[in-house]
């Protein structure tokens, strides 16, 4: 897997993100999880994909009912490690180190404890052929699913620049290229997770949650910009020097002049057909 987050850019981005989560798909999995958990008192077993450092499970776990027992899996040990020592340690069962990208891990086995398989700002990486495989994995295990975070291709800005458009177009072809899964869904991914869960009888529910970004975080938007104007000038080299004065003049726009910026994100609740219906895909 050649994508690699550092833990700087994981704090930065992970109270933006927390802020921009809606709370409303959290709402309907935990009462997914009473329903399904019954009298039994069955724990909730999560799945954590691209845990990083805990951020999901920091954001989702109080938003759940009690009896959680969680497993983080990245594939950089040195997060998983300050996962250990942040994320909540008396939820968390296992911490997991894999190279995820030739195909999803497996899910635990068929068992009566309610599953959820979950992740943040990691489909826009993944192939279609992945994120298929993984739908199939959850369906035939009854897990409920939850993405957050998905970019949805939208970048916008309070005060225009004449290279917007041209930046945000090379960006989304960056977008698309391998990330270490295969040709990447990029701005695609929420839409084909919907798709998928459909397909196999989920129900779906999906919300935007976009950044809302000023000048009250400097760093982080310093960080996206500069990210931004590398990515385009991947994509157009003879075109990088204006991509380098677009990334000068947004900077001064934001943290100088007052412009806000929003990133589009989408956030993917899938909850699976109760026993016994089947899904979509098995019906035909």
């Amino acid at each position: 897997m050649s994508e690699h987050f550092d833990r700087d850019w994981l704090g930065l981005r992970e109270p933006v993100d927390h802020a921009a989560r809606p709370a409303s798909l959290a709402d309907a999995l935990a009462e997914w999880v009473v329903r399904v958990r019954g009298a039994n008192e069955a724990p909730l077993r999560v799945l954590d994909l691209g845990a990083g450092t805990g951020s999901n499970l920091r954001w989702l776990a109080p938003r759940l009912p009690d009896l959680q027992l969680w497993t983080l899996v990245d594939h950089d040990a040195s997060l998983l490690d300050a996962a250990r020592r942040d994320a909540g340690g008396e939820r968390v069962e296992h911490l997991r180190v894999e190279d995820f990208a030739a195909a999803p891990p497996a899910l635990p086995g068929a068992a009566p404890d309610p599953l959820l398989v979950t992740g943040a700002a990691l489909l826009d990486l993944v192939s279609a052929r992945w994120l298929d495989a993984l739908v199939a994995a959850c369906a035939a295990r009854g897990a409920a699913v939850l993405f957050a975070l998905s970019y949805d291709g939208r970048i916008e800005w309070s005060q225009p620049d004449p290279e917007d458009a041209d930046l945000l177009a090379a960006v989304n072809r960056h977008q698309g290229t391998d990330k270490g899964f295969g040709p990447s869904l990029g701005p695609g991914a929420a839409m084909h997770l919907e798709r998928a869960l459909e397909r196999h009888g989920y129900r779906v529910e999906a919300a935007a949650s976009p950044w809302e970004l000023d000048a009250a975080r400097p760093a982080l938007v310093r960080a996206l910009i500069d990210g931004w104007a590398e990515a385009a000038a991947a994509m157009e080299p003879t075109r990088a020097g204006d991509f380098r004065a677009w990334a000068a003049r947004r900077r001064d726009a934001v943290i100088g002049d007052g412009c806000r910026l929003r990133v589009g994100h989408r956030d993917v609740l899938g909850l699976p057909p109760a026993p016994g219906r089947g899904s979509g895909v098995a019906a035909g």
